[in-house]
């Protein structure tokens, strides 16, 4: 379902909603038969409306990026340049789509969303692993970052598109929140789907389930285990988006830094006090130097569309407001206001707004750096929310320094930045032995930047102990 739309003023970022150039393609070289691709037409997607199954030699974007499995556009600029990649994970990979009617996603020249990716390892340690993606990208996004590394440790691996991609991904829908909202039926879908398919494929159920995801996907998890915990036995949300109808959400602290960057950047004698106002916001002081960044590539954008998705009538039939406008400009997202905007409004929020009644453990990390989604309105706020609803015991937060909300801006700042990517998958293991175990992880903390490490230990070592 689409909504149409009314204006002409949506511009793409390439850091935050990537345009989906590339089309991935069947594998130019075959791999190596083996007993379990001989069974790869048996296999069965439950609900999917197609799928295309290929047995490949290698599943990790060492192999699938030549082969044409995957599309690095949907991952481009969420890793450190230097991630090593794992080889040696040969099994099958299933693309398809579920029935949907919308067509953001151009992968495979389908023009159809509800696009997923399940890769099937021929070693299985038993589980599964499912992901949504950032931003608003395609089911590959989180192949390089998260994907790899857990089908390197033997996880069947399974995401999803969402149901909507791209910069006008809130066209999707009849009503406000509706692409949201189909945001979590499909990770449900598709979780229920893979859960099937991993059954067939190695002749028994899945151990454990765990749900993962990064931005947007780290909502995703949260909410999944709020809503459906009979589906998983636990999750890692990596910098997840917090949206709550009585704010904070994203929507309460944009508009500020809109307002008020231009003129701390211009210096003069109104900077001192533009500057406590985008700290006022959340913004955590130290984090200037990514201020500019941030105000070219992500605040703009990320309000605009957002709003148009939760809030299309303040800008009237204009789509996704006016880029870069000036405070006073009609229709100005510097100028959005959400505290004072109608009830419909804040109900629209509330429809996919998180609870913190999670009911299976989870483990939060994020980058006190965060210039997006600052941590003291996000993460600080979901843990004192898990608090309330008595969940605390399933509840682990950890907070980064050095982090930001993009891994490849390390490369740009190694001296003063910390990559998330080691903290994920400590808080990983973490969850596996939580479950293994019973024994809880330690409790949440600020993990604190080693002094003096290099970029290659930065890259790989975060101890969620003190």
């Amino acid at each position: 379902m689409s909504r149409s739309p009314g204006g002409n003023h949506v511009r793409t970022a390439a850091a935050l909603l990537l345009a989906l150039t590339a089309t991935p393609g069947d594998a130019r070289t075959p791999a190596p038969a083996s007993a379990t691709c001989a069974r790869l037409d048996q296999l069965h997607v439950p609900g999917a409306e197609r799928q295309r199954p290929a047995c490949l030699g290698e599943l990790t974007t060492a192999g699938t990026v030549g082969s044409g499995h995957t599309v690095p556009a949907d991952w481009a600029g969420l890793t450190p340049k230097d991630l090593p990649t794992p080889t040696g994970v040969p099994g099958i990979q299933i693309d398809g789509h579920f029935p949907d009617t919308s067509r953001t996603n151009t992968h495979h020249g389908w023009d159809h969303d509800a696009q997923f990716v399940i890769r099937l390892p021929d070693r299985w340690n038993g589980g599964l692993v499912v992901a949504g993606t950032p931003g608003n990208r395609a089911q590959y996004a989180n192949d390089r970052a998260i994907g790899d590394w857990v089908l390197a440790r033997g996880y069947a691996y399974a995401a999803t598109d969402k149901g909507n991609t791209g910069a006008g991904f809130h066209r999707d829908g009849r009503r406000p929140a509706d692409a949201v909202a189909e945001w979590n039926r499909r990770v449900t879908q598709l979780t229920r789907a893979a859960r099937a398919v991993t059954a067939q494929r190695y002749g028994r159920p899945a151990a454990r389930t765990l749900a993962t995801g990064i931005s947007n996907g780290g909502y995703l998890v949260r909410w999944q285990l709020e809503n459906h915990p009979e589906l998983y036995d636990g999750g890692v949300d990596w910098e997840g988006t917090l949206w709550r109808a009585d704010g904070p959400n994203p929507l309460t602290s944009l508009p500020t830094a809109l307002r008020a960057y231009p003129t701390y950047a211009a210096g003069g004698a109104g900077a001192a006090r533009a500057h406590r106002k985008i700290l006022a916001a959340g913004f955590p002081a130290g984090s200037e130097f990514l201020w500019p960044y941030h105000h070219r590539t992500y605040w703009d954008l990320t309000q605009r569309v957002y709003r148009e998705e939760f809030d299309p009538g303040f800008d009237g039939p204009t789509e996704a407001g006016t880029p870069y406008c000036a405070p006073g400009t009609p229709g100005c997202d510097a100028d959005y206001d959400y505290a004072h905007r109608p009830a419909g409004v804040h109900h629209a929020v509330e429809r996919i707004e998180l609870t913190g009644r999670i009911g299976k453990p989870l483990i939060t990390v994020q980058g006190t750096l965060d210039v997006l989604l600052p941590v003291s309105r996000t993460a600080d706020v979901y843990a004192r929310l898990v608090r309330g609803a008595g969940r605390g015991d399933l509840f682990r937060s950890y907070r980064v320094e050095g982090g930001t909300h993009t891994d490849a801006l390390f490369d740009a700042f190694p001296d003063r930045l910390r990559p998330l990517v080691p903290c994920h998958r400590s808080a990983f293991t973490a969850v596996e032995d939580w479950l293994r175990t019973g024994h809880s992880p330690p409790p949440g903390r600020t993990l604190a930047r080693p002094a003096g490490a290099d970029p290659a230990t930065l890259l790989t070592r975060c101890p969620l102990k003190g």
